[in-house]
């Protein structure tokens, strides 16, 4: 089973700074909740453009795991995808979307479609990975709009 979580934000932020903004790998552990402890094992800087590959360990519930994602789609101020290589999900497939509603105001939209491991039990487990990624969803638009605030 695939499931969305499909979020929207506007900040009062011209696009070609926030676009920067996600568009920098370091940003990922300021805007990630600390309970995760969120590391990129990629050496930074990350030049972004397709075929990209980004290595992060996490921990979760005190468990750590490996991740490995790949930018899909890169076209620069409007949006990028990253793809699940190897890590905790079946399917993950993340898009950042970017638009500039005025020449000081951007929407950021992020559409995730996503897939838990080992049918049936990842259908049972849904509703607390579901809260969690809520969780860290929120946490993300409260950083973002801290750190980029004029």
């Amino acid at each position: 089973m695939t499931y969305r979580i499909r979020t929207d934000v506007t900040l009062e932020r011209p696009l070609d700074l926030v676009f920067d903004f996600f568009s920098n790998a370091g940003n990922l552990e300021a805007i990630t909740p600390p309970e995760l402890r969120f590391e990129i094992r990629t050496p930074l800087p990350i030049a972004m453009a397709v075929g990209t590959r980004i290595e992060y360990r996490l921990h979760l519930y005190g468990v750590p795991f490996h991740w490995r994602t790949c930018i899909t789609a890169w076209e620069p101020g409007r949006r990028f995808v990253d793809e699940q290589e190897s890590g905790p999900f079946a399917l993950w497939i993340h898009e950042h979307g970017f638009e500039a509603i005025g020449p000081t105001t951007t929407r950021i939209r992020d559409e995730v479609r996503y897939a838990l491991p080992l049918e049936p039990l990842g259908r049972i487990a849904h509703p607390l990975v579901r809260a969690k990624l809520d969780r860290i969803f929120r946490y993300r638009e409260e950083r973002v709009r801290a750190l980029l605030a004029p």
